[in-house]
């Protein structure tokens, strides 16, 4: 069986130019994300363990579009973490 040639490069040195540094996120981004999806959370929950009379009675079944709506929220904010 022929020998394979031998590869005459020399090894791979990465290139030296700077990581940019602005790649992090701005600090309201984390508290915000988890404060939303607390907030949905606790709003779902409270709809259920109060049988619906509770946070809004008047809107009734709609409570779990509102809490649905901040946990969609805090993933909304999420796009913007880094």
């Amino acid at each position: 069986m022929p020998k394979s040639r031998i590869r005459r490069t020399t090894d791979y040195t990465p290139p030296t130019a700077k990581i940019p540094t602005n790649l992090d996120s701005k600090v309201w981004v984390a508290p915000t994300m988890l404060a939303a999806f607390f907030l949905g959370l606790a709003w779902i929950i409270a709809f259920y363990v109060t049988g619906g009379s509770f946070p809004i009675e008047a809107i009734h079944n709609w409570n779990l579009l509102v809490g649905f709506g901040f946990i969609a929220g805090g993933f909304a904010v999420a796009t913007q973490w880094k």
